[in-house]
């Protein structure tokens, strides 16, 4: 079984069979998995939940895999792994590009499937102790921020963030007193500079605010009309 039963993988692949297949085999592994049969409802899961790994088919009813990519990768980083019959290089790099983290041929073996994975899960694992050992606490005013668990609290209560949420105050706890406009917010937390309107960043700002500001209190993260966000000391 694998090590970490609370990885959850979503499944988007057309072939009923082959979705079936891979499905079990995950779940053997002690993943826990859920399976959309084309592109439209890929998406919209993909959006909503929160997964360690997408499985994306390339060709799919409705909307195709690159264009699922492409829809999310503005709004998630969940690590992307497109399932191709389509073995050219073009196929393969146009599916990088598009923001997936690697790809696997099809037919292929399970076996493959599964070290990829654990690859994938090591190197996500690598890249959050060594930003946690860089700097394993930062505090702003009565929020602290533990990063090797990725751990948020407000004095002694715990606040529950999606990993976004997290990235996002983290970046602003960490640059106190920077005001940070919504397209440096966008490139620096979503990872690259992207085409997306920059109002997702007020969406996330506002989830923000709902989990950590005190009712009849000034918010933690104040808005600089015209500009962007800071948090002030």
């Amino acid at each position: 079984m694998a090590e970490n039963p609370k990885h959850r993988i979503l499944i988007v692949e057309d072939e009923k069979n082959l979705a079936r297949f891979v499905e079990l085999e995950l779940q053997h592994e002690g993943y826990e998995t859920e399976i959309c049969y084309d592109g439209r409802s890929g998406l919209e899961k993909g959006l909503d939940g929160e997964w360690d790994v997408i499985l994306l088919d390339l060709m799919l009813p409705e909307l195709n895999g690159l264009e699922v990519v492409r829809r999310i990768r503005p709004i998630k980083d969940t690590p992307i792994i497109i399932m191709t019959a389509r073995d050219s290089v073009i196929d393969r790099v146009s599916g990088l590009d598009q923001g997936a983290d690697d790809y696997i041929v099809k037919p292929f073996a399970i076996e493959e499937l599964l070290a990829r994975l654990r690859a994938l899960f090591r190197r996500i694992e690598n890249e959050e102790d060594s930003r946690a050992q860089h700097q394993p606490i930062v505090k702003y005013r009565d929020l602290v921020i533990e990063k090797a668990s990725r751990i948020v609290r407000r004095g002694e209560e715990v606040i529950d963030l999606t990993k976004r949420e997290y990235e996002l105050l983290l970046f602003l706890m960490e640059n106190v007193n920077m005001v940070m406009s919504r397209d440096v917010l966008l490139e620096q937390v979503w990872g690259y500079k992207t085409e997306v309107e920059t109002n997702v960043v007020d969406v996330y700002i506002r989830y923000l605010r709902n989990k950590i500001d005190l009712e009849g209190q000034d918010s933690y993260i104040q808005t600089v009309r015209g500009t962007g966000y800071v948090m002030r000391t």
